[in-house]
């Protein structure tokens, strides 16, 4: 197992994916995009790369696959929501980022749970990237 890998873990007590429980884990990983952030006078001049890594712990819930798209949760609508609030605009904090994305993710009932990762990647010479992980649960769920 890499390192990178290491930091999608579950714990068994907190699982993304789960049969007893009836969750799916669905995910996007090292979706890289350019952003405007930063609180810093030349952050706000430009867009810069962030990578952003999506963990969602989906209830699997009593309707059949059939193999219809209609009957999970569609990663391509949640990439295209995640584009959307990236490009609204100018946000400061990459928490901030974060916690749009979740909250975007968990308006849909069926996503129990949301793990958001941002990094911004070309903020330091001298480390490959920064940012933030946060964890967001459905009050529904």
């Amino acid at each position: 197992m890499s390192p990178r890998s290491k930091l999608y873990t579950t714990t068994p007590s907190n699982p993304l994916a789960d049969a007893e429980a009836g969750l799916r884990h669905v995910f996007v990983r090292d979706l890289v995009l350019p952003a405007r952030i930063g609180v810093h006078t030349h952050e706000k001049t430009g867009p810069q790369r962030i990578r952003l890594n999506l963990d969602l712990g989906v209830r699997e819930g009593a309707v059949a696959l059939e193999d219809r798209l209609e009957n999970v949760v569609c990663y391509e609508s949640v990439l295209n929501r995640v584009r959307a609030i990236v490009a609204t605009g100018h946000v400061n904090l990459v928490e901030t980022l974060a916690e749009r994305i979740a909250q975007t993710c968990l308006e849909d009932a069926r996503v129990r749970r949301a793990v958001v990762r941002i990094e911004k990647l070309d903020v330091f010479c001298d480390a490959a990237s920064v940012g933030v992980t946060i964890e967001r649960l459905n009050p529904f769920g």
